[in-house]
């Protein structure tokens, strides 16, 4: 190597984090990060808020969402997580 350059360590790709910020929770839930705000203002998802930004556990997100996610009473089929807002049909 040459003297005064550094080589970046590489990043591993290790365990998954367990803490989300509300972009990496917008990737996560396929959403968009002003629905993961609605839902803030809502209290309809667990958040914590540190500071002044909001922290999500996968853990609990993903406990939430099972038990949010309705199953058709005939299969398996997945319906909506949440109801369509009045007025958005």
């Amino acid at each position: 190597m040459e003297k005064g350059k550094r080589r970046k360590a590489k990043q591993s790709a290790g365990p998954v984090r367990d803490v989300m910020d509300i972009k990496s929770l917008a990737d996560y839930l396929g959403m968009g990060k002003s629905k993961i705000y609605a839902l803030i203002r809502q209290k309809k998802i667990p958040a914590s808020r540190i500071g002044r930004q909001y922290r999500f556990s996968r853990t609990v997100i993903d406990q939430w969402l099972h038990e949010k996610l309705i199953t058709h009473p005939g299969g398996n089929e997945q319906m909506r997580l949440f109801p369509p807002e009045p007025g958005s049909q």
